[in-house]
C-alpha cells in the first residue's frame, strides 16, 4: 500500500505542477500541502482529500491507498491497520505482542 505522502508527491511530480499550484488549486496553503507529501501532516480533512482526488482526477481510495475492489478480508486489514495508526506506542507493543503470541500458538502446517 503506497501511503499518502508518497502519493501526492508523485502525482504532483507527474502532473508537472509545483507545490503553490495545487495548493491555489485546493484552497490550501504551500506549506499544507508540502507537510502532506512529506508526511509530517497524517490527518488532512475530508475535504481537502476530495479536493485533491478531484484535482488529480483519481478517487479518494486510490489517493490514500485503498482498494475498493478488494476482497473483503484486505479490506478488514485496511481498516485495521488504519486504526492502529491511532494508538499510542505502549498499545502498538502489546498488539504486536499479541500478535506474535497467536502466530506461536498455531499449528506448524
Amino acid at each position: 500500500m503506497v501511503e499518502l505522502a508518497v502519493k501526492l508527491k508523485q502525482l504532483r511530480v507527474r502532473s508537472g505542477k509545483s507545490l503553490q499550484d495545487v495548493a491555489d488549486a485546493v484552497g490550501a496553503s504551500k506549506a499544507h500541502i508540502w507537510d502532506l507529501e512529506r508526511g509530517a501532516s497524517k490527518n488532512p480533512s475530508l475535504a481537502l482529500l476530495k479536493s485533491l482526488a478531484d484535482y488529480y482526477k483519481t478517487g479518494i481510495a486510490e489517493l490514500v491507498g485503498e482498494n475498493p475492489s478488494a476482497d473483503e478480508e484486505e479490506q478488514k486489514l485496511v481498516a485495521l491497520y488504519r486504526n492502529l495508526g491511532e494508538l499510542d506506542p505502549d498499545d502498538l507493543e502489546t498488539i504486536a505482542l499479541l500478535a506474535e503470541r497467536l502466530k506461536a500458538s498455531r499449528p506448524k502446517t
